[in-house]
């Protein structure tokens, strides 16, 4: 199924991504300091991929 294995690889993009911002945003932190907009949009990224996973699944 092309659909299925479609959506396989943009959850694993998305899965990238989070964790990658997840790196920029603590080394972001790390050297300059916290900022709330880069977390809140980390946090928003991952519940997106989440979100992805979930109805990949189901």
């Amino acid at each position: 199924m092309p659909g299925s294995h479609n959506g396989s690889n943009s959850t694993k993009t998305m899965g990238v991504l989070t964790v990658g911002g997840l790196v920029a945003v603590t080394a972001y932190t790390v050297a300059l300091g916290s900022n709330g907009w880069l977390w809140f949009g980390w946090v928003v990224l991952g519940l997106i991929t989440l979100a992805m996973v979930a109805t990949r699944s189901a």
